[in-house]
C-alpha cells in the first residue's frame, strides 16, 4: 500500500491561524525555533489519532492568540485514490469529517484503521515513535513478518543425538509441553533419587552392621527339620502324659464333687422323711379338708420318691465314675520332658544361626533392589534432564537462526531478540544497538540514522509506504534517502517559517 500526502490544511492549530502545506516527494520545513515546525508533522498524528508524534497527548487550540474552532484537513492518497479526512475542535467537542462530510467518531476510525495500524504508522511516519513502545511491542511488530525458523531447519544445526531424540518426542509433543512435561517429571525424580539414595544408604548401613555369615545354610536347615522331627517324634509320650494324666485329675475332681453332693442330700433326707402334714394349708392358712390333706401325703410321697431318685443316680453316676477311674494310670514323662527341652534348646540355636543368616540374605536382597531402584531413578531423571538440555540447546539454535534471519534485513543495526539466563534458558527480549551502542545511548544524529533504518525495513516488510518525517534535520548531514515522502524540519537561526517542495 502506497500512501502519499498531497495537502494539509492547518485552522487554528497551535500557533497557525492559516496554513496550507502541498507535499511533494521533499518537503523541506525550515524556521527558527518557536516558529510552528514540529506542529505540521503533529497536526497529521493528531488528525488521525488524537495525539502528537509520539503518541502523547496534546492540545491543538490555539498558543498565543483566540479562536472558536480549530480544524486540521489531509489531502492524502492510498494507492492512487484521494482521501480527504479531517478532525476538528470547537467548543470542547470533537469532530470529524470524511471527504467534508461530518461523521461519527467510529466511522472516522474505521477508515483510517483499514488503511493502516496505529503503531506501524507512527512508526513509519515518525522514525522515533517506535523507541517509545514497550520493547514487547518492538519486538513483536518485528517479528510480526518474519517467519520463526522451522523446526525441522533447527533440528539440522543440532548435534545427530539431540535431533533424533528431540524429533521422535516433538511427533507426540510440542516443545513447550514437552518441556512442561520433563520439568515436571525432573522435578519429582530429583526429589525420588534423593529418597531412593537415602533408603539405598540405609540398608547398607543395616547390612554392614551385620557379619555376614559362613555356613552350609542347606545343612543347618535340613539338621534343623531333623530335630524337629526329633522333638514331634519325643513329644509323643508327654502329649499322651497329658492328655491321660488330665483325665484322671478330671475324674478325680467329678468323683469328689459327687461324694459332696451325696452327702449333702444325706443330710436333707431325714427332714423330708419327717416332714408333718399340717391342718391347715401352709400358704393361705386355710383348715384342709379330707381331700386336701390326702393330695398333701401324695406330694410329699412325690417329693421323696425324687429325692431318692436323684440320690440314687449321684452314687450311680460316682460309682461308674470310680470303675473308669480304676482302669487309668498316672503316667510319668518328667525324663521325655526333659529330653524334648535338650532338643528344642539345640534346635533354638541352630534357628538363630538361619534367622541371622535370613536377615543377612533379606537385607542384601533389599539392598539390591533399592540399588536398582536407585539406578532406574538415575537413569529417569538423567533421560529428562537430556530432554531439558537438548530443549535449551533447540531454543538457542532457533534464537540464533531467528537472530540471523532478523539482523539480515538490516545494514548497521544489531538486533538482539533473545537473553540468555544464568541457568542457560532464553528467554524474549530486544535491543537494537549500532556500533555496539543501544539505542538510548546513540547520539542525536546517531538515532536518526537508527530509526530511519528501522523505519525503511518495517515498511518493506509490512509492504506499507508512508510519508516520513525527520525531525532536527540540521543535526545529521546526510542519511539514506527512505522510501516514500521525505519530510525534513530544520533549525535556520532568525527565520520565519518556510515550506518548499520538490
Amino acid at each position: 500500500m502506497l500512501v502519499r500526502f498531497n495537502t494539509l490544511t492547518l485552522q487554528n492549530y497551535k500557533c497557525h491561524r492559516e496554513l496550507e502545506v502541498k507535499f511533494g516527494d521533499l518537503t523541506k520545513i525550515t524556521a527558527d525555533n518557536a516558529k510552528g515546525k514540529s506542529s505540521i508533522p503533529e497536526s497529521v498524528s493528531w488528525l488521525f489519532y488524537g495525539t502528537d508524534a509520539l503518541g502523547g497527548k496534546t492540545d491543538p487550540t490555539p498558543i498565543t492568540y483566540g479562536a472558536d474552532e480549530t480544524l486540521v484537513q489531509l489531502l492524502l492518497s492510498v494507492d492512487e485514490k484521494q482521501l480527504l479526512l479531517g478532525r476538528g475542535l470547537k467548543k470542547g467537542k470533537t469532530q470529524y469529517y470524511i471527504n467534508e462530510v461530518p461523521s461519527k467518531a467510529g466511522d472516522f476510525n474505521e477508515v483510517v484503521e483499514q488503511m493502516f495500524d496505529k503503531d506501524l504508522f507512527l512508526s513509519l511516519f515518525n522514525p522515533s515513535y517506535f523507541f517509545t513502545l514497550h520493547w514487547e511491542k518492538q519486538r513483536g511488530m518485528l517479528l510480526q513478518y518474519v517467519s520463526a525458523p522451522a523446526r525441522k531447519e533447527v533440528l539440522k544445526h543440532l548435534p545427530e543425538t539431540l535431533s533424533t531424540t528431540l524429533e521422535k518426542y516433538l511427533k507426540k509433543h510440542s516443545l513447550d509441553d514437552l518441556e512442561k512435561i520433563h520439568k515436571d517429571n525432573k522435578n519429582r525424580k530429583d526429589k525420588a533419587y534423593i529418597a531412593a539414595q537415602s533408603k539405598t544408604k540405609t540398608l547398607q548401613e543395616q547390612l554392614g552392621m551385620i557379619k555376614k555369615p559362613e555356613m552350609d545354610i542347606d545343612s543347618l536347615r535340613a539338621e534343623s527339620d531333623e530335630l524337629t522331627k526329633q522333638i514331634q517324634e519325643a513329644d509323643e509320650l508327654p502329649a499322651k502324659a497329658w492328655e491321660n494324666n488330665k483325665k484322671i485329675n478330671s475324674l478325680q475332681n467329678e468323683i469328689q464333687f459327687l461324694a459332696e453332693q451325696r452327702d449333702h442330700m444325706k443330710a436333707q433326707f431325714p427332714a423330708l422323711k419327717n416332714e408333718q402334714i399340717n391342718d391347715s394349708c401352709r400358704t393361705c392358712g386355710q383348715s384342709l379338708d379330707e381331700e386336701s390333706r390326702s393330695k398333701a401325703e401324695e406330694d410329699k410321697s412325690k417329693r421323696i420318691a425324687e429325692f431318692k431318685k436323684k440320690y440314687d443316680g449321684i452314687v450311680l453316676k460316682r460309682k461308674e465314675l470310680e470303675e473308669e477311674l480304676s482302669k487309668l494310670e498316672y503316667i510319668d514323662a518328667t525324663e521325655q520332658q526333659q529330653k524334648v527341652r535338650e532338643l528344642e534348646a539345640t534346635r533354638d540355636k541352630l534357628m538363630d544361626q538361619i534367622r541371622i543368616y535370613d536377615r543377612y540374605s533379606s537385607l542384601h536382597t533389599q539392598v539390591k533392589n533399592a540399588e536398582a531402584d536407585e539406578a532406574a531413578t538415575l537413569q529417569d531423571l538423567n533421560a529428562s534432564i537430556f530432554i531439558l538440555d537438548s530443549i535449551k540447546q533447540f531454543k538457542a539454535k532457533e534464537a540464533e537462526l531467528q537472530g540471523e534471519k532478523v539482523q539480515v534485513l538490516f545494514t548497521s543495526l544489531s538486533i538482539k531478540l533473545f537473553e540468555e539466563l544464568k541457568n542457560g534458558d532464553f528467554k524474549p527480549s530486544f535491543e537494537i544497538e549500532m556500533d555496539g551502542k543501544g539505542y538510548r545511548k546513540l547520539s542525536l544524529s546517531e538515532g536518526i540514522r537508527a530509526g530511519l533504518e528501522l523505519r525503511d525495513v518495517l515498511s518493506k516488510q509490512s509492504e506499507l509506504i508512508t510519508p516520513c518525517f525527520v525531525d532536527n534535520a540540521e543535526s545529521i548531514t546526510s542519511f539514506k534517502q527512505p522510501n516514500g515522502q521525505l519530510i525534513i524540519s530544520r533549525v535556520v537561526a532568525g527565520q520565519d517559517l518556510k515550506v518548499e517542495v520538490e
